[in-house]
């Protein structure tokens, strides 16, 4: 009988003008582990030489878009969507938008939706990001298959 093969790694892209201009991916999948990349709220139309950010000012209105991004990209390589999701890792630039990211973070993934949704998170303050129309970037860890 032959070794089993090792799993291969899936990747998934998306319109964003820093993922063309930096080479990354949205998120990568190995075995039940994935992984999203940084997510902010990219412009997908605009232009990698000159990218914009949707909802410039709205700290909740790029948070809610952001989870979105990251639920459809994990569903993308084959997760269930915020029911996989094990971890986050938030990032605010300006202290005073703190308040509103956790709102929209205890909507999405608060661990009192139930259906198996909720997952570790940490919220750090940062001194600004590649844009400064940025207020917020979230990364997620997740696993495909919570049935192991």
């Amino acid at each position: 009988m032959a070794p089993a093969q090792p799993p291969k790694k899936q990747f998934y892209s998306t319109a964003s003008p820093w993922e063309a201009r930096i080479g990354y991916y949205r998120a990568v999948r190995h075995g039940d582990l994935i992984w999203v990349s940084g997510t902010t709220s990219a412009d997908p139309n605009s232009s990698p030489s000159a990218p914009q950010v949707r909802f410039p000012g709205d700290a909740r209105q790029q948070t809610r878009l952001i989870l979105e991004e990251i639920i459809e990209a994990i569903q993308a390589v084959g997760g269930r969507g915020a029911e996989s999701i094990v971890r986050c890792r938030m990032f605010v630039s300006r202290k005073e938008d703190c308040g509103a990211v956790g709102e929209v973070f205890r909507e999405v993934l608060g661990k009192d939706r139930g259906a198996q949704i909720g997952a570790a998170a940490t919220m750090i303050v940062a001194d600004g990001f590649v844009d400064d129309s940025m207020l917020v970037e979230i990364e997620a860890d997740a696993v495909a298959n919570l049935d192991g």
